[in-house]
């Protein structure tokens, strides 16, 4: 059976809208990934079907010059999820709080999990103070592996305005960081 690029399943889904469940089928479960770790998984899955809901509604829209659609996927994506910011927030400013104790049965193998938990609640707390185009950009690149192309797309900036916000997040995220930390 020939599987059908994105941009046909979206055309054909005009005349034939249960065309569209193939889409859903194949995107979902990355779309629920990527709002999952934006908002915890209770609310992810009322994205992905807001998500896939405003999708289908204005696929008529669709570039079909684009045989991917993850790029116009995680840009409705990204917009659901600012609706439920505030969430992310408390859940972002709850985690910074958080005291990482010292088990009680520390060795070397745990040297590198304690790092990387107590190195947490700082990369929280510089998630807070990122502006919400830069939270949205470095979420994207790093959860949803988009290319800059394909994050400008889905936040439908230029791929200047990418690099530009891309460059100012990394200047924060290392001010929030311990200098052993610093790579370069």
């Amino acid at each position: 059976m020939l599987t059908l690029d994105d941009a046909t399943l979206i055309g054909r889904s005009l005349g034939e809208p249960e065309m569209f469940a193939q889409l859903f089928d194949r995107h979902a479960d990355e779309i629920f990934r990527y709002a999952a770790r934006r908002l915890g998984p209770e609310l992810a899955e009322d994205v992905v079907g807001e998500v896939f809901l405003t999708a289908f509604r204005r696929r008529s829209g669709y570039d079909t010059t684009r045989s991917d659609a993850r790029p116009w996927l995680y840009g409705i994506a990204t917009r659901k999820i600012a609706g439920h910011r505030r969430a992310e927030m408390r859940r972002a400013r709850a985690m910074a709080r958080l005291a990482v104790e010292r088990p009680d049965g520390f060795d070397d193998r745990s040297a590198e999990r304690v790092t990387a938990e107590q190195l947490q609640p700082r990369l929280a707390r510089a998630l807070t103070r990122l502006n919400a185009g830069e939270r949205d950009l470095l979420l994207l690149l790093a959860w949803a592996d988009l290319t800059y192309e394909d994050a400008a797309l889905a936040l439908g900036v230029p791929v200047g305005t990418v690099r530009s916000r891309l460059h100012r997040l990394r200047a924060k995220v290392r001010r929030a960081l311990p200098e052993e930390f610093h790579h370069g």
